[in-house]
């Protein structure tokens, strides 16, 4: 065996022993790197005449891609190893059970919304959506709300840039919207005719500069009316008297009607209820503010207020929820605590 091939076994001895990328590449430049075997044979080929030097770098060379052909071998077999090991580490088990998604659920205080909202569709109440970004005509004037009452100061309203605010109650709504139905009903106003009653629910997100343990700065709320030619206080007592009855599910409480003050309404009432049994029971609990439309928001309206009478009553879906739900921690509901919220899907 000449030299030549004693060189080429002897590197791919060397290649085949070789466990990593980089031992390879050590092993390669022993016999093809600058100081390398064949190297420096191919250096040594000046000194040789030409017929020899024919000759022996013929020999040279083919010793030269032997030697490459075990190189690159031994590089394509350290590579497939090398992905089958991270083909194994990353291998996915199919017969496995998917990974399912956690299922979501709606916000408590969603779930009073629509439980407001299908109580009261089932009494014959539309439901009314407006923007919260509201004028100040809809948000105080057209309610009755003289320019010096406390609810227009800056410590508790948040004023947006022009003659807006942040809605401070969604009794707004309730204007737009009988607005809105005494247009569509003009003709037959003019005419004499009777127009049909305007029963309307305004639930929603309003504002105030106000946080603590039963308050938000942001906070939703849930405005009534109902409008006709012969609606009176009796009936707003019977209306949310059933509402109370639905929405906790139980006979067992009592409503009061407390005298109060609203500028849009007059007489004005609050509304308290009293369990008879459970953790609250003998407790009078304020749920809502209630009273016979002001005649001067009836007239804001487009209404002639000689003619045309009923209620309005607004409460608050948040303390409802908390009341249901036996929370009595309002911001709770709005800390984005998922270990807590999951407890009313």
């Amino acid at each position: 065996m000449s030299d030549l091939d004693t060189l080429v076994q002897e590197a791919r001895a060397l290649f085949e022993s070789c466990q990593t990328p980089a031992e390879l590449e050590n092993a390669k430049a022993q016999f093809l790197g600058k100081s390398g075997h064949i190297t420096l044979m191919m250096k040594g080929l000046g000194a040789l005449s030409v017929e020899d030097k024919k000759a022996q770098g013929a020999l040279i060379n083919k010793s030269k891609v032997a030697i490459e052909e075990a190189l690159n071998s031994k590089r394509a077999g350290l590579a497939l190893a090398e992905l089958e090991v991270q083909l194994k580490a990353e291998a996915i088990d199919v017969t496995l059970p998917g990974r399912s998604s956690a299922q979501g659920g709606l916000h408590p205080v969603s779930l009073t919304l629509e439980r407001i909202e299908g109580i009261f569709g089932s009494m014959g109440f539309d439901v009314a959506q407006g923007p919260e970004i509201e004028t100040d005509w809809f948000n105080f004037t057209a309610l009755n709300t003289p320019p010096d009452h406390p609810a227009r100061s800056m410590h508790d309203t948040f004023y947006v840039e022009g003659d807006y605010v942040l809605r401070t109650h969604t009794s707004p709504m309730q204007i737009r919207y009988a607005v809105e139905h005494v247009r569509r009903h003009k003709e037959a106003l003019e005419a004499g005719l009777p127009m049909p009653e305007i029963r309307v629910i305004a639930p929603g997100r309003t504002y105030r500069v106000d946080s603590d343990a039963t308050h938000s700065p942001m906070f939703h709320q849930c405005e009534g009316l109902w409008l006709g030619e012969q609606v009176s206080f009796k009936d707003l007592k019977v209306v949310f008297t059933n509402f109370c009855y639905s929405f906790f599910e139980t006979r067992d409480l009592e409503l009061r009607f407390r005298p109060s003050f609203f500028p849009f309404t007059e007489p004005s009432a609050e509304i308290d209820i009293q369990f008879a049994s459970g953790p609250l029971a003998g407790r009078w609990l304020e749920v809502a503010g209630s009273g016979q439309v002001h005649p001067k928001v009836v007239s804001n309206m487009g209404l002639d207020p000689e003619k045309y009478i009923g209620f309005a009553f607004g409460m608050g879906p948040d303390r409802l929820t908390m009341l249901r739900y036996g929370v009595n921690d309002l911001r709770l509901f709005f800390d984005g605590d998922l270990r807590f919220l999951g407890q009313f899907r």
